[in-house]
């Protein structure tokens, strides 16, 4: 009997050891499921790019659209882009030395003093009168096709044809109309929504130079960072500084971003964004404006390839996946699917790490 016994004993032993580790491991399994079930993405990109755009998209695919005081927010926006849109395009006439139809002069002193009187139905009207006897001026007109050399959004035509709706009282700013809308960011933004039994955590942070000293606080826990570059912008020059190219400043940063210490082995995601713009743009206006290295003339592929190869060479790190995404952020479609193929990516790298734990 006494022979037998220690052998049942550890047979005992050995199942009940096998069941805790069971135990154990389910419990180890949940709490690394329950830790990669929010994820948290940081977009990034200078002023003007297009990330802002890009993280609204993400509101009306994952968060059912804008409620009505969002949508007052931006009614009162597009308003002021439209105003801010006359006075630029009134600025960048006067360099060029361009002049009003001798109505219009009159028109445009009346509407620049209108800016200043305190807000009214009335004067709400007025404005609005002004706005398009301007923008109906060849003056203007001619100026807003020399909007590359000024800071003009490329969206302000559209907003300036739609004036007369945009001012009336029961003026509903559609989607197209809110993605286009010109707000910069200041500050921290994030989005949460469920996607696939995850918490995916989009957070947009200010691209211009005053805002990028915030970025460092939002580092900790980033899954991947998303960089928005402006492709069209080769040829343009910083809102906060007219002596520095923007394409330039948006390679020097995302080599300083993705080299940072907090992000040398995140993944990345990099949008090249506005290609509708750019389409046009690059058979008109040769790259060598910004790289003066560039010698694929004005072609489309020749062109597109040069920038990204200049951006996948800015990163040092090796263990760095980087996908490359060529974008229009105010295409819906288009961001769905981008946005679908960063989801799988971020899913995949998270179930090859749960693997191997």
């Amino acid at each position: 009997m006494k022979i037998c016994a220690g052998p049942s004993q550890s047979r005992k032993e050995r199942r009940a050891k096998k069941k805790r580790n069971k135990r154990l491991e389910k419990e180890f399994a949940q709490d690394n499921e329950e830790l990669n079930k929010e994820i948290k993405i940081l977009v990034l990109g200078t002023g003007d790019s297009g990330k802002s755009t890009f993280v609204k998209q993400m509101q009306i695919l994952y968060k059912e659209g804008f409620n009505e005081s969002e949508k007052e927010l931006y009614r009162n926006a597009i308003r002021e882009n439209i105003k801010n849109h006359v006075k630029e395009l009134l600025r960048i006439a006067n360099r060029l030395g361009l002049t009003l139809q001798k109505t219009n002069l009159y028109i445009s002193e009346e509407f620049m003093r209108l800016l200043k009187e305190k807000t009214t139905e009335e004067i709400t009207e007025k404005i609005k009168n002004c706005v398009i006897k301007l923008w109906n001026d060849q003056a203007l007109k001619t100026a807003f096709k020399k909007r590359a050399q000024f800071q003009l959004p490329d969206t302000a035509n559209y907003f300036l044809n739609k004036t007369e709706s945009i001012f009336r009282s029961d003026y509903d700013p559609n989607e197209v109309d809110i993605l286009g809308c010109r707000i910069p960011t200041t500050g921290i933004k994030q989005i949460t929504f469920t996607l696939n039994d995850n918490i995916w955590k989009i957070v947009d942070v200010g691209g211009q130079r005053s805002e990028r000293r915030k970025w460092i606080h939002q580092f900790d826990d980033v899954h991947l960072f998303i960089y928005v570059c402006a492709i069209s912008e080769y040829d343009q020059q910083l809102f906060e500084d007219d002596s520095v190219n923007r394409m330039l400043e948006s390679l020097k940063l995302f080599k300083k971003t993705a080299n940072n210490e907090h992000f040398k082995d995140k993944d990345c995601a990099i949008l090249f964004n506005k290609m509708d713009l750019f389409t046009e743009k690059i058979l008109e206006v040769d790259l060598r404006v910004c790289f003066m290295e560039y010698d694929g003339g004005k072609d489309l592929e020749n062109a597109t390839q040069f920038i990204k190869n200049k951006f996948l060479k800015s990163s040092k790190s090796k263990k760095r996946e980087i996908y490359c995404h060529y974008t229009c952020a105010t295409d819906t479609e288009n961001v769905k699917f981008v946005f679908e193929s960063i989801q799988s990516s971020v899913s995949q790298k998270l179930m090859e790490k749960s693997r191997k734990l």
